[in-house]
């Protein structure tokens, strides 16, 4: 089974949280370890003649060392650009945590060294009425990474995200600063310094802003050797 199991989150929506889980992905196999990654609930998704695909959901899939059916990266597939729970009622769907949680343990279940478990949003973004999707993680277990993206706002997004990792019980097991944008942000060092003293966890790295970048060539940006420590 997967010997080091990561749930991925972000500050907000549009963070960088695919490229970043499929940058770590790739660090990890250089280091010649196996690899899973699943994006369970992706909204967004184009109708193809396989079905409906998510763009993200499709680069984990590429970029794992471990083949995996589509429907295994990604089963819960919505077409609508919208948050999950809304897109899910639109398709006459219902998403639980339960549900969410079976899928994620399934792929627990295959030999691998590392699998990422990417959300949706940030850290509080409904499933349903009742549950949020930290839901997931809280059930699974697993510790998180969060990815925060350097813009204005990012030091109270960031702090309070990881706050609420915390009072969930979950270990922040580390963090990535992201460029999820090509201007760069005023006062862009001094809000790196902050939250490298303020954040209770070891900064993976920080991710730089390259168009049409792939993974493999960012990889180098992160030190993932503490994510296997323990």
């Amino acid at each position: 089974m997967a010997k080091k199991t990561f749930f991925v989150t972000g500050t907000d929506t549009g963070v960088g949280k695919t490229m970043v889980s499929a940058t770590i992905l790739e660090a990890a196999k250089a280091a010649g370890r196996r690899t899973l990654g699943m994006k369970p609930v992706a909204s967004g998704c184009e109708k193809t003649p396989e079905g409906l695909r998510n763009e993200d959901a499709l680069i984990l899939q590429r970029v794992a060392t471990e083949s995996l059916a589509y429907d295994l990266v990604n089963p819960i597939a919505l077409a609508p650009a919208i948050a999950p729970h809304v897109a899910a009622e639109q398709a006459g769907r219902v998403i639980s945590a339960d549900r969410l949680v079976g899928f994620c343990r399934g792929l627990q279940m295959r030999p691998a060294d590392l699998l990422l478990i990417e959300g949706a949003g940030g850290w509080r973004v409904p499933l349903n009425e009742r549950e949020t999707y930290s839901a997931v993680p809280r059930a699974l277990g697993v510790p998180v990474i969060l990815v925060v993206a350097l813009r204005l706002g990012c030091i109270n997004q960031a702090l309070l995200t990881a706050e609420a990792i915390r009072n969930d019980g979950l270990v922040l097991a580390g963090w990535v600063a992201n460029h999820a944008e090509s201007a760069a942000m005023s006062c862009e060092q001094e809000t790196l310094d902050y939250l490298m003293k303020h954040i209770r966890a070891p900064c993976l790295g920080v991710m730089p802003w390259v168009k049409g970048a792939e993974p493999t060539t960012l990889s180098g940006c992160l030190g993932i050797d503490v994510l296997f420590e323990n």
